[in-house]
């Protein structure tokens, strides 16, 4: 049991990594998947890159009909962070980790169908895995003395 909940923390951070390293890569273009000049910092819209030349399949019209929208944006940019720091943390494990489930599959709602596979693609495999840590306790985490302050004992939901 002890070294499952290692392996799971060790899943957990390095989600929240992956997460993190987008939002970081898309606020200042650190030149991966966002180039300098298309950064957030820049002055770019983070979300049309891909909604309006990534989606495809039947919710394509919906996805681009929302690139470049404010609200859209900082959701998005919001959501990464927040996601990023609470998995690499281990804190609002649940929250985070059913936030992250909803943003991974509605990326792959965006750009049905996947490439190499008529359903499945990373986003879901990591959308299930995601679910999974949500109900899970982990190793390497601040969980437990989150669960301490006085706000999280009033408001269990951020447990």
């Amino acid at each position: 049991m002890k070294e499952s909940g290692k392996i799971l923390g060790i899943l957990r951070i390095s989600f929240g990594l992956i997460f993190l390293w987008a939002f970081f890569d898309k606020l200042f273009g650190l030149g991966f998947a966002t180039a300098s000049d298309k950064s957030w910092i820049a002055g770019n819209s983070v979300t049309s890159g891909f909604l309006l030349n990534g989606t495809s399949g039947p919710f394509a019209e919906f996805f681009q009909s929302i690139a470049g929208n404010i609200f859209v944006e900082w959701l998005f940019m919001l959501g990464l962070l927040g996601i990023g720091i609470g998995l690499l943390f281990g804190i609002v494990r649940k929250i985070s980790c059913y936030s992250g489930t909803i943003m991974l599959v509605l990326m792959w709602l965006a750009a049905l169908p996947p490439k190499n596979n008529p359903v499945l693609d990373d986003h879901i495999i990591y959308a299930i895995t995601l679910i999974y840590l949500a109900n899970v306790n982990t190793s390497f985490s601040f969980e437990d003395k989150w669960r301490k302050l006085k706000i999280i004992k009033n408001n269990k939901f951020l447990e």
